[in-house]
């Protein structure tokens, strides 16, 4: 070959070589966009659910509320009992729920995921 088409064969791959750099630039900042945006809904849907968590909080400290004027004006129950038996009634959901919330988290992991559990454990208690 002769200097001149050696020369042109090298400008050419260069040329395909920057066209192909400029195409996974392109593809990087497309992504990095993606992410961003996708960071905004996530940290936004984080937030409404926080907001809808604390709602149905406020409203089911109301219903008890409303439920213990209602027990002591139709059974003429003293407050210490309407608040026993509501209590009672917390109580028992919440073992039924926590027993039913260890029931579904318990079972076979992947090892990637008890990896990631290892080591976002082990990051917290910094034992890196």
């Amino acid at each position: 070959m002769e200097d001149s088409q050696r020369s042109k064969g090298l400008g050419a791959a260069a040329r395909v070589t920057a066209l192909a750099s400029s195409i996974m630039d392109l593809h990087v900042r497309i992504a990095l966009k993606e992410v961003d945006r996708e960071k905004r809904r996530l940290i936004s849907g984080g937030i409404f659910l926080a907001i809808g968590g604390i709602l149905m909080l406020f409203t089911l400290l109301a219903i008890q509320i409303i439920i213990i004027l209602w027990m002591q004006n139709a059974f003429n129950w003293n407050i210490e009992t309407s608040l026993l038996i509501i209590a009672l009634i917390d109580i028992t959901l919440a073992g039924l729920s926590l027993r039913l919330g260890g029931y579904l988290t318990k079972g076979p992991y992947l090892p990637e995921t008890l990896e990631g559990l290892s080591k976002s454990t082990k990051a917290v208690f910094g034992k890196l």
